[in-house]
């Protein structure tokens, strides 16, 4: 998540969306500060600052925070979006809280408090948030001594050494406390103050106390209960003392349903309580929330900076609950989102994420066949990418050795013995004498690479991933084979492992009073975790400990309400069950509590899965007598290209990297089209300037602007066009997207991306059970984010 601060709590990249227009408004004065000389196309004529960031219109999205904030504007819809600007803010939802501020500026270019809005949405981003507030001190003499007191306290801030982290931090808690002393009914100042006092305690400035902190928030609380300052006290007493914010876990959604963040910040304070199926039912929520606005605004999700977090800890929600297909299936549907080398990578996003919880789930479950057909398909598909792809072989030979193919699993041990061999070749090391439990494969025949030196660091991090592979894997083995004792100390020394499956080993091994110590702990430190007691459960049974076995069975039946009986891990009971006298499905539903708050329907909220959105038809002249339309694409996927005309050098260089790889498209069944903002004389200059003799796609040319604007390729603020790609599927639906003042040239990247896509669409894999668990209760659970998931 980010924080509303001048740091980020969690690091994620800058978001960048888009949504449709609803304010008959015109474009923003021109700013007296530009040179007279016309920006590059695509650029903004207001200077750098306003390149990045929303450049399509804002409207008024509603339920965004019961916020006032009165600025020095002339136009009350001004206002209007200030006051939903600042209530965005509250949320961190800071891509679409600049987007408020812009469009107040774009309503009143005097207005001061609009640039300093920008500003504080780009806490983050001190270059773009010192752009702005260098606007709004320029107009701050037309300002209330309120207004000129915000701007000041946070051009300090900026203006302060930044090697002095602690004292300008300081200073701004200071200047927030100055603007409440003049005006103590400004519960927005308290609000900001009171969440900066608990930010600053990362830059060197303790909480010297939280009841302080939390005295200020409860006066904004106490004129306005339902203010998203709510969200400040979860922070404040998350990782404190929880119950003193259940009161605000029970209101923080409802206080602005309309943005995901603030129904997602409640699971923190149920997740403290270990009430994970009230955790899980708020971050069901603002997944459903994020969804809704991701596909009514055609956002792809990880422009969304704190999507993939979300959406993660929601899957692990899911399965401490047992609502085991629901997670799988939203994991695929990470893993299903558009790759972006901006937001979207293995390195971060939904593309890591997804691809992690898919494998380390299925394993946890058990579903050792789905885990081998995912990772044979486009889902899991083998990558160049070292960390992920020993990721990709563990788990694989670890589903082909559950399911006692020694074949198969033996040939993944061999593949990460002749990477791991590669690796020490490379890094010039000797290779160690290795006591093999299979045969190794010989050395490749082709030339190594030359040895290069590195850090013992870095060469830790290389091989050490692939050595616990091995190890994992060779263990597995061992104990498929009935060598519990040969097997066991390597899956440790591996790590990883299910801790009650490592417990039943244990016993197996021959150590029964350990192996029933380690279960027992297992259990206690997962407490309300249904997949470890349902183990916990088996693991007494087969000890003999049949009257334990009976009391964890009904502690197990006590938050069963969401379990997925059919799921091996719980299917498995079901003897158990029958010698107790248990009914075949021997799930208890519970009731919802009674201290959650006012909770509406979750399918009200929006749907449990992304799905791409529609894309707008065209029809559009070629230049040539004919005429173009995305209608005679149907059927057939194809990649849309919008460009600035033939006098734009760098729309010029992305045609030119695009054409080269045609044929690689069209053998891929993808089909290139770019339109141009030229008309019909500017679209042939076009296709004379084209060196290489023959354009090799079809141009369309859209000098109204029509079709940029439907696709949202275009400056509302300003009123002029923007570079932007779109790849388009057979079923017209937009699969993946850039829109932005520079072209995107990478054309490899696109081709790739586009063949992932379909490959992932066109897979044949049976679906999990819709979302909704098989006991007819809707809702979710949560875990500590600093619990990584394990694989049994």
């Amino acid at each position: 998540m980010r924080v509303a601060s001048f740091r980020s709590f969690i690091a994620w990249g800058c978001l960048v969306l888009t949504v449709p227009g609803a304010l008959n408004v015109h474009a923003a004065e021109p700013d007296p500060q530009t040179t007279g000389t016309s920006p590059a196309a695509g650029h903004s004529a207001h200077g750098e600052t306003f390149n990045e960031g929303p450049r399509q219109r804002a409207y008024l999205i509603g339920n965004t925070g019961l916020v006032s904030f009165p600025v020095t504007t002339t136009s009350p819809d001004a206002q209007k979006f200030v006051n939903q600007g600042v209530g965005q803010l509250h949320g961190f939802w800071y891509f679409e809280a600049e987007r408020s501020f812009r469009q107040a500026a774009m309503l009143d270019s005097h207005c001061a408090m609009a640039y300093w809005g920008m500003a504080l949405a780009n806490t983050n981003n001190g270059g773009r948030a010192k752009g702005f507030l260098t606007e709004a001190v320029k107009r701050k003499s037309g300002t209330t001594p309120r207004e000129t007191m915000y701007i000041d306290a946070l051009d300090a801030y900026y203006e302060a050494d930044a090697k002095k982290d602690k004292e300008r931090h300081e200073a701004y808690a200071k200047a927030l406390e100055r603007i409440i002393y003049e005006f103590p009914t400004d519960i927005e100042a308290k609000a900001l103050l009171g969440l900066q006092l608990w930010l600053n305690r990362s830059h060197g400035i303790p909480i010297s106390s939280h009841l302080a902190i939390d005295a200020l928030l409860k006066e904004v609380l106490a004129a306005q209960p339902l203010h998203p300052c709510n969200h400040y006290r979860i922070h404040l007493w998350d990782d404190e003392r929880a119950i003193l914010a259940l009161d605000s876990a029970a209101r923080c959604g409802q206080s602005a349903p309309a943005i995901a963040h603030m129904w997602h910040m409640s699971g923190h304070i149920f997740t403290r309580l270990e009430r994970y199926n009230d955790a899980a039912w708020q971050q069901e929520a603002s997944a459903r929330v994020d969804h809704a606005y991701m596909i009514r605004d055609r956002i792809l999700p990880d422009q969304i900076h704190n999507y993939a977090h979300n959406n993660e800890w929601l899957i692990r929600d899911l399965g401490h609950v047992g609502r085991v297909h629901d997670a799988i299936q939203l994991a695929r549907n990470m893993v299903e989102i558009p790759q972006h080398p901006k937001y979207n990578t293995f390195s971060g996003g939904s593309a890591q994420l997804g691809r992690l919880r898919l494998l380390e789930d299925l394993a946890k479950f058990e579903l050792w066949e789905e885990l081998s057909v995912w990772c044979e398909s486009a889902y899991i598909e083998p990558t160049d990418i070292p960390a992920q792809q020993v990721q990709r072989q563990r788990f694989l030979g670890l589903a082909y050795l559950r399911k006692r193919d020694f074949d198969r699993g033996i040939k993944q041990i061999q593949a990460l013995e002749e990477r791991l061999r590669t690796e020490r070749h490379r890094l010039n090391l000797p290779e160690p004498a290795l006591s093999m439990v299979v045969a190794s494969v010989a050395l490749a025949d082709e030339p190594r690479p030359e040895p290069v030196t590195l850090p013992t660091s870095e060469v830790d991090g290389r091989l050490r991933p692939i050595e616990l592979a091995i190890d994992a894997l060779k263990g597995s083995l061992a104990i498929e084979q009935g060598d519990y004792k040969v097997g066991l100390p390597l899956l440790k020394k591996a790590g990883g492992f299910n801790p009650v499956y490592l417990a039943k080993i244990e016993m197996r091994a021959g150590d029964r009073e350990q192996g029933l110590s380690s279960g027992r702990d297992a259990a206690r430190q997962h407490k309300n975790h249904v997949q470890p007691l349902a183990e916990l459960v088996e693991l007494l049974w087969e000890a003999g400990e049949q009257k334990e076995a009976a009391e964890r069975f009904q502690d197990l039946r006590e938050i069963s309400s969401h379990i997925d009986i059919d799921v091996p891990v719980f299917s498995r009971l079901q003897p158990i069950a029958a010698s107790l006298n248990l009914p075949p499905d021997w799930r208890i539903v519970k009731p919802a509590a009674a201290d959650v708050g006012d909770r509406p329907v979750l399918d009200s909220l929006g749907p449990f899965l992304w799905q791409p959105a529609a894309a707008p038809e065209w029809n559009l002249s070629d230049g040539k007598g004919g005429h173009l339309g995305l209608s005679q694409f149907h059927g057939k996927p194809v990649v849309v290209i919008f460009f600035l005309g033939y006098q734009c050098l760098h729309c010029a260089e992305q045609l030119q990297a695009f054409a080269p790889l045609a044929q690689d498209f069209q053998q891929a069944g993808i089909s290139l089209v770019a339109i141009s903002n030229d008309d019909e004389a500017g679209l042939a200059k076009s296709i004379e300037n084209y060196k290489p003799g023959v354009f090799p796609f079809p141009l369309a040319s859209d000098p109204t602007l029509e079709v940029f604007k439907a696709y949202k390729a275009h400056d509302d603020f300003e009123g002029r066009p923007l570079h932007a790609t779109f790849f388009i599927d057979g079923s017209g639906l937009i699969r993946w997207h850039d829109i932005s003042f520079e072209p995107f040239r990478d054309a490899r990247f696109v081709l790739n991306e586009a063949r992932r896509l379909l490959a992932i669409s066109g897979a044949k894999i049976a679906p999990p059970a819709p979302a909704g668990n098989s006991a007819g209760v809707v809702g979710t659970s949560a875990e500590n984010l600093a619990t990584p998931g394990t694989a049994p």
